[in-house]
């Protein structure tokens, strides 16, 4: 489903938005299924490492809340990885 502005959200767009919301973080965004609308995110980020599971998952939704509203993305898989 595309943006207002006709664009449909793509992995580096997302990776930049991650980037901006989780300063330092390593961040990887890959198109699951070739269609723009399901994706899996992989951080490593000190500032979700001392958030339990779900409000990690929360703090990275948000990112996204008007795409998952919309249904632009329609389905996140979240990894977020030790740095250990």
């Amino acid at each position: 489903m595309p943006l207002k502005n006709g664009v449909i959200m793509n992995t580096t767009q997302m990776e930049e938005r991650l980037r901006s919301r989780f300063s330092g973080a390593e961040v990887a965004v890959i198109d699951l299924t070739g269609t723009s609308d399901h994706f899996e995110v992989r951080l490593v980020s000190s500032e979700l490492a001392s958030m339990s599971r779900i409000n990690q998952h929360k703090a990275v939704m948000a990112v996204f809340a008007d795409e998952l509203k919309s249904g632009e993305v329609h389905a996140l898989s979240i990894r977020v990885l030790s740095t250990e």
